[in-house]
């Protein structure tokens, strides 16, 4: 590659070997793309199934993944061609509206490709094989319409419902433990699901992992679970009938906006502003206590001046609750998110039936447990694992059993092969004559 310049001074660049250089074209370039697809539909065609192996991923900065799920396989590879992007927007897609069968439609799609290379190679126009998959998928939907069986299911009879979580978790490395998993799954959609607008509200299910011990202890909290502990140790580890504060605003001095110095010459003067700072903190606690708050879950922080003074008034208090946890605790605990402390009124405060601190083995970590809330719609699955990949993965595995029904998946796509195979083989046959 050089550098020149026109008569008018503008530059343009020669290429070296230009006039060797091909573009493809016609049954060559689609030739091309289909061999594409289909590198990538044989690199997952391995993690498929009950017998799938798991890929080891490792992303530009060490991070490995090790996964069979084929949304998190194709996110994690680095592909340049065209047609492989779209099989990786087929997959998230797919992973996006139906939450489980990413691999099986970019493999199916590269046996349905690998097929139509045969066809384009006996001189059928690509549009005579788009019509003839057409024709086939039509086919195939109202022979699974005909085939299909209706079964009946509640809160009490979930077996079947348990079968079908089941089968999804077999392909998982999550499955020497697929039944209790499964039937975690299956009440926790029970819990957040109104059937009778057959709506489920995935958001409501909050899935929590922490490392330590092992997966057979995964439990469904009906509740919310908070990665946080009191903020006092001599606090009371378990409130009954807790009625709780969710605040966005700090337990602190209120500060100003402009810049302020303080000149304190005199101890008199210190002494006054410590006793102003602690009336400032003696109001704040005392709004909690005369509406009736058993329990101060605060998004922000406060020092050990409102810690100490927490304490002996016996009020527990939570600091540092992210945002999207204290939406989740609001939520199931039918309370209100106050933001400042003139608004706290008891019509404000949630509601939970128990509110307990959860330590794990021998180890400093601790989790508050919000159980038996006022909107038990909202639940929780604690996961629990020996290493971060095994809760990552449980993770993915757990997301798919709740999101879709992969058995059913898997026979539609198996059924929906062989028939629009044939078939277009006979149509294409048929048009040819």
């Amino acid at each position: 590659m050089a550098l020149a310049f026109d008569e008018y001074g503008r530059p343009f660049i020669i290429l070296k070997e230009q006039e060797q250089k091909t573009r493809l074209r016609g049954i060559k370039a689609q030739k091309a793309n289909i061999s594409a697809e289909k590198v990538i539909a044989r690199v997952l065609r391995t993690s498929l199934g009950p017998k799938g192996m798991d890929k080891m991923l490792q992303s530009p900065d060490g991070n490995v993944t090790i996964t069979n799920d084929g949304a998190t396989i194709l996110e994690h590879m680095d592909v340049d061609n065209q047609i492989t992007k779209l099989m990786v927007e087929l997959s998230r897609s797919q992973d996006y509206e139906i939450g489980d069968g990413t691999t099986g439609v970019v493999v199916m799609a590269g046996a349905l490709l690998e097929q139509a290379e045969r066809l384009l190679e006996r001189g059928i126009h690509p549009i005579r094989n788009a019509e003839g998959y057409e024709m086939a998928s039509r086919i195939a939907v109202e022979h699974l319409e005909h085939i299909a069986q209706k079964f009946d299911f509640g809160p009490i009879n979930i077996e079947l419902l348990v079968q079908t979580c089941m089968t999804t978790l077999s392909s998982k490395i999550v499955n020497r433990c697929k039944r209790p998993l499964a039937e975690i799954s299956v009440k926790a959609v029970l819990s957040v699901a109104d059937l009778e607008r057959k709506d489920v509200n995935l958001d409501l299910i909050k899935v929590e992992g922490k490392v330590g011990g092992k997966l057979e202890d995964t439990e469904l909290v009906y509740g919310i679970t908070v990665d946080k502990d009191m903020s006092h140790p001599q606090m009371p580890k378990k409130i009954e009938d807790a009625k709780i504060a969710i605040l966005t605003c700090p337990f602190e001095p209120p500060k100003p906006k402009t810049k302020h110095k303080v000149d304190i010459d005199t101890v008199e003067k210190f002494q006054t502003l410590c006793q102003q700072e602690q009336k400032y903190f003696d109001d704040m606690v005392q709004k909690c206590n005369d509406v009736g708050a058993t329990l101060v879950i605060c998004q922000w922080g406060f020092d050990d001046e409102a810690n100490h003074l927490l304490m002996p008034r016996n009020l527990p208090a939570v600091r540092w609750v992210g945002g999207v946890e204290l939406e989740l605790i609001a939520i199931a605990t039918g309370g209100r998110i106050v933001p400042r402390f003139q608004e706290l009124t008891p019509e404000k405060l949630g509601r939970a039936g128990l509110v307990r601190e959860k330590s794990f083995g021998t180890t400093k970590d601790k989790m508050l447990y919000i159980e038996h809330c006022a909107n038990s719609r909202a639940v929780t699955i604690f996961i629990r694992g020996g290493n971060k990949m095994m809760i990552e993965e449980t993770k993915r595995s757990i997301h798919d059993a709740l999101c879709g029904q992969e058995s059913h998946s898997q026979q539609f796509y198996c059924l929906w092969w062989w028939i629009s195979r044939d078939f277009l083989l006979n149509c294409c046959r048929g048009r040819c004559r």
